[in-house]
């Protein structure tokens, strides 16, 4: 009996170990994600505030074409074998489409803000598996501000207009007001296998 019991008792602290190693590893892989979210945000707003102060909105627009992408693949650069993005559920660039795992999070936003939550705060994270690997998946949502209504919001001025049919003619990422979720960086980085 005492054989047993140890044996109980050996498992839960072992448990406890690996849960305990788990949520460290989870809370450092989110302290990660959020700096990158830092770091990626200012380098975009950098970038669009050139672009607004030079040329204005529509001056904008194709600055945002390229050098996001362009942006995005630096900091991929700089975090190896992490992907690096943007999604939303009303997409101005059907490559930013979200995929299976990222759109239930982005309607969990949505509900969330529904709720009352400040979309400010509003993140999620998982660890799962993506064809044959473990990969931990991070999204935060992204806050429409009062400048991102000049080329998001329900009011367009028609240089914009014409400009966005141009560039993205499938675009559907107008309407928002501030304070509506625009929509989330998402990120994905490998993740070691479970011992």
């Amino acid at each position: 009996m005492k054989k047993i019991s140890l044996l109980v008792l050996l498992s839960v602290v072992a448990f406890n170990v690996v849960s305990a190693e788990i949520s460290d590893d989870t809370q450092k892989r989110i302290a990660e994600n959020r700096q990158l979210v830092k770091e990626l945000f200012a380098a975009l707003k950098g970038e669009l505030g050139k672009a607004l102060e030079a040329g204005g909105p529509a001056a904008a627009i194709p600055v945002c074409k390229s050098r996001v992408p362009e942006i995005g693949k630096i900091f991929e650069e700089k975090y190896p074998g992490w992907t690096i993005g943007r999604t939303s559920l009303k997409t101005r660039n059907p490559v930013n489409a979200p995929d299976e795992w990222e759109r239930p999070v982005l309607q969990g936003f949505e509900a969330r803000k529904a709720a009352g939550e400040d979309p400010k705060a509003m993140e999620h994270s998982a660890f799962l598996e993506k064809d044959g690997v473990r990969v931990f998946r991070y999204m935060k949502a992204i806050p429409t501000q009062e400048v991102c209504i000049l080329c998001h919001g329900k009011q367009l001025i028609p240089d914009v207009v014409a400009k966005l049919e141009e560039l993205y003619p499938e675009d559907q990422a107008r309407g928002f007001e501030v304070g509506d979720i625009r929509g989330a960086f998402s990120f994905m980085q490998p993740a070691p296998a479970r011992n």
